[in-house]
């Protein structure tokens, strides 16, 4: 039987990392216009109804507050393309759900994407940021041989390449999608959409 004194702790950190969630949510606009560089936890403060002394009670320092958020951004993610494998019922169906929602979250969520990337960037020249960025990584990767393995199993082949290799196929293609697009190519989107479909009926044995 849980004690109250145990219970009366467990609110308590439920509630701080409910609070943690919050400040996340107010931090990411700011965080995907501005950058890593550019950002500091003052100008987050600045740009949002929380000051600086709150962050910093809940975050040591932007290091953690950039990472929590994007470790937030890329598990809802990885959410909403479980949903996708869950649904699908051919590979025809399970590659174009999947090829339309990369092009949905690269229009809809540009910014938070290249935040991303840019926090992947810093991970080669500050330490302080690898571990996080490995462990969202393989949780990416993870969410994209689901999509692999689940398009193999609905065809009834086999993969013909490795998990890594896989993520780093489609990473690729999205990255240069997200890269056009913000350039403002008129078909970085089409071209992202008949990319992935096309990746993904070939990472499968015909």
């Amino acid at each position: 039987m849980t004690k109250p004194a145990e219970r009366i702790s467990r609110r308590q950190v439920d509630k701080f990392e409910e609070r943690r969630k919050q400040l996340a949510d107010a931090a990411l606009q700011t965080l995907s216009e501005l950058g890593y560089a550019r950002t500091s936890l003052r100008e987050i403060a600045q740009n949002s109804d929380f000051s600086h002394g709150v962050l910093h009670y809940y975050f040591r320092d932007k290091v953690e507050l950039i990472t929590y958020c994007v470790r937030q951004y890329k598990a809802h993610c990885v959410l909403r393309y479980d949903g996708i494998v869950a649904d699908a019922e051919d590979p025809d169906a399970l590659a174009r759900d999947f090829a339309d929602g990369l092009v949905d979250t690269l229009v809809g969520e540009a910014l938070l994407h290249r935040l991303w990337y840019d926090l992947r960037s810093q991970s080669l020249f500050e330490e302080s940021f690898r571990a996080d960025v490995a462990d969202i990584d393989e949780s990416l990767e993870r969410m994209i041989w689901r999509i692999v393995s689940r398009y193999a199993e609905l065809s009834g082949n086999a993969p013909t390449c490795s998990s890594a290799m896989a993520y780093a196929t489609f990473d690729g293609l999205f990255q240069q999608a997200l890269l056009r697009h913000l350039a403002g190519s008129a078909i970085a989107l089409d071209d992202l959409r008949a990319g992935a479909r096309h990746l993904l009926s070939h990472v499968v044995c015909a």
